[in-house]
């Protein structure tokens, strides 16, 4: 597949995960089967850059492919943008012999990233043994790790304390990858526990290129992955407004005293969605604003200024919110326009708020909110960290 038609390849996966969402999200598990039409599609190349041999889109066109996965299952979504995010580790943190090496293996073997980076988790080490690394340790939520063949992971250097990004062969003698992901929500997603057991780590798979620790662009990961999310959440909202409107459109039962035939003329039907189509419209314009910003923070890369780069994680955290908000409200909310038999268990309609409320717990609103405060208030930009 070319880059000129990666929208209508994404419509199709969209109309297929869509067919078996609820299914899978009852059965849990490793969604191989999806993993592997995404594979086929080509669509793992996006986010590399162009003169390693993949399309280099812009990210909030990237995004928005996931947004539009995340409509009908978040979990695709979850694993799928993890990838991208994995994917920006050698531009960001890597030499040029890196980028060159990490790119192309990942062009010419299709690689499927993962996430284990979870920089909170401290549990993995890195020890040194004549001219290689021996990793060992625990690392918890590695989303994507099953079935990956690319796995980024944080580990601390026992003789200095710090923290080293490095990538492995998700394969490698060694690693484990746990099956005890048994959450509410976002249950294909693989996000459980890998261990380490003495697994060599070589120097070209340790990213410690420092020649620009104290440049803006260092920290543009954080970005990312926020905006990220808040592009997840909001496709969340929007696939269960969608399901919910069928629902009241061909099942709901007008309610005796309304004085209406039909459910969809129920004044107070009308006003719930109304204010729910309202809170989306208004959290998609932010959304899709922080995604320019973010874009052009990114092109302006090394040159990027901490002031500019503080206004783009102010945009981000801002349309974060939001979608965060407005997400829980909304698949909440749609009960009360479909009616006491949508909650039903074979409708799965309850999905939708499980996979987001276990997704919002990723890192504390009420941070972003008080950054937000910080700026909106004293005009402080926030100090750059994992998670902002």
């Amino acid at each position: 597949m070319s880059c000129l038609n990666y929208r209508e390849t994404v419509s199709t996966l969209v109309a297929e995960f869509a067919a078996t969402a609820s299914d899978r999200d009852k059965a849990g598990g490793t969604p191989k089967q999806e993993r592997d039409r995404i594979r086929e599609c080509g669509l793992l190349k996006i986010a590399v850059p162009k003169i390693y041999g993949g399309w280099g889109l812009p990210w909030d066109e990237i995004f928005k492919i996931s947004r539009e996965f995340a409509k009908v299952d978040s979990a695709i979504a979850h694993v799928y943008s993890y990838h991208h995010l994995g994917v920006t580790i050698p531009h960001i943190f890597g030499s040029e012999e890196q980028k060159e090496k990490f790119y192309t293996e990942t062009i010419s073997h299709n690689w499927f990233w993962c996430n284990a980076l979870n920089p909170l988790d401290r549990r993995s080490t890195l020890t040194r043994d004549g001219d290689i690394w021996r990793l060992n340790g625990i690392k918890s939520f590695c989303s994507g790790s099953k079935d990956s063949d690319i796995l980024p992971i944080t580990a601390v250097d026992r003789e200095t304390s710090e923290l080293i990004v490095l990538a492995i062969p998700t394969k490698r003698e060694g690693v484990t990858i746990h099956d005890d992901w048994d959450n509410i929500g976002q249950r294909q997603t693989d996000s459980g526990s890998i261990s380490f057991d003495q697994v060599e780590v070589f120097p070209q798979e340790t990213f410690g290129d420092r020649r620009q620790n104290d440049r803006p662009f260092k920290t543009i990961r954080a970005c990312l992955t926020q905006l990220n999310l808040a592009n997840i959440y909001l496709g969340i909202a929007i696939g269960a407004f969608a399901s919910a409107r069928e629902y009241t459109q061909t099942e709901t039962r007008s309610f005796l005293n309304s004085g209406v035939a039909r459910a969809t003329q129920d004044p107070y039907i009308l006003e719930k969605y109304g204010d729910m189509w309202v809170d989306l419209q208004a959290t998609e314009a932010l959304v899709d604003r922080a995604g320019l910003a973010l874009q052009a923070a990114w092109e302006r890369e090394w040159d990027l200024t901490a002031g500019e780069r503080g206004e783009t994680a102010i945009a981000i955290a801002t349309a974060k919110v939001a979608a965060h908000k407005v997400g829980l409200d909304v698949t909440s909310r749609i009960f009360e326009v479909m009616g006491a038999r949508s909650t039903a268990a074979k409708y799965g309609f309850d999905r939708y708020w499980r996979n987001l409320r276990t997704f919002t717990l990723h890192d504390p609103v009420e941070y972003k909110i008080k950054a937000i405060g910080d700026w909106a208030l004293n005009h402080q930009i926030p100090i750059p960290d994992f998670y902002i």
